[in-house]
């Protein structure tokens, strides 16, 4: 039998049966990995079509457009930097370039105010807290809506229900708001500003994870509940503040639907209304400068663009971090 067994050659590494019961694993490991990632890749496949044929698709032919004279329903031609000449006499997109900075800086740095102050309020534990959010978030979901732009336009109108409140007060004879080119982009802001919803259930969030703790030790110093407010509550908020601000900035801009159903579509009484998209629909829809209005497009991304770039830009001035 010892002999028997000094015959019989050691078993090599890597060989017999103890490695064939383990080469099978290490290959179904290996292909593992690839049948996740196609199934991975499959679910995203939907995602990078509508990417490409949606997005991307749009974005770049517009930016081709954009040097070309298209009319929409013939053929287009080359036209260079045509387009972009043109603007820089076209007193109308002047025009609606100032209604629609006096929009954007007026009721954003308004509608955050506004939504600060309840939030702050809403944080103090009043009873129903999450009925209260709801119906203060529910504008928000509906601001850009044409049934409200139309309510709007009924509330503000000759006859509407803020002229009807007035005549009770005693004035009389008050203008139509939405056809008067004084007040008629007031009203705009007023709706703009009545959607401080979502930025306010933001601020809330923020307040909610700030230690009391802080407030606790300025209390025991002696502070106001002003110096709290802006020694506290101002810093600790302002990452909320900064997103806050770069988003509403980024959607006043893209008004468009209140200020169509408002003006029906003129941006009247007299282009108080005509705002930068108002005003781009014009061209691109209603006279069919679909090239001039693609060029008008990339302006508005290259404005947005640049006022969020300065906002990221001065963040660092005045954005504080936990770190």
């Amino acid at each position: 039998m010892s002999a028997l067994l000094q015959r019989t050659p050691a078993a090599k590494p890597g060989t017999g049966a103890s490695s064939a019961g383990t080469a099978p694993p290490q290959r179904r490991s290996r292909k593992r990995p690839r049948k996740d990632n196609l199934a991975a890749y499959g679910f995203l496949i939907p995602w990078f079509a509508g990417l490409l044929f949606i997005t991307a698709g749009p974005l770049l032919a517009s930016l081709y457009f954009s040097f070309t004279d298209y009319s929409l329903i013939g053929d287009h031609s080359w036209v260079g930097l045509e387009n972009y000449e043109r603007m820089l006499g076209d007193d109308r997109l002047l025009s609606a370039l100032k209604v629609t900075f006096v929009y954007v800086f007026t009721s954003v740095p308004l509608q955050l105010a506004l939504a600060l102050a309840l939030a702050m309020i809403l944080d103090r534990g009043l009873r129903g807290l999450p009925l209260y959010r709801s119906v203060y978030y529910l504008p928000s979901l509906l601001g850009s809506s044409v049934a409200v732009a139309i309510l709007w336009r009924q509330v503000f109108g000759a006859e509407g229900l803020i002229n009807l409140l007035l005549g009770f007060l005693g004035f009389e004879d008050m203008p139509g708001w939405v056809s008067h080119p004084d007040y008629a982009l007031g009203t705009l802001v007023v709706l703009n500003v009545w959607t401080f919803g979502a930025p306010m259930v933001i601020f809330l969030a923020g307040l909610r994870q700030i230690p009391t703790m802080y407030y606790e030790a300025a209390s025991v110093d002696g502070a106001s509940k002003l110096h709290r407010f802006w020694h506290i509550t101002v810093p600790m908020l302002t990452p909320i503040i900064f997103f806050n601000l770069v988003l509403q900035i980024i959607n006043a801009f893209q008004t468009f639907t209140q200020a169509f159903i408002v003006s029906s579509g003129t941006g009247g009484p007299s282009d108080s209304t005509l705002f930068y998209t108002l005003y781009l629909y014009q061209r691109g829809f209603g006279s069919f400068d679909m090239g001039y209005a693609s060029a008008m497009a990339w302006l508005l991304l290259v404005i947005i663009g640049g006022f969020t770039a300065v906002n990221f830009f001065a963040s660092k001035y005045w954005v504080f971090y936990d770190d």
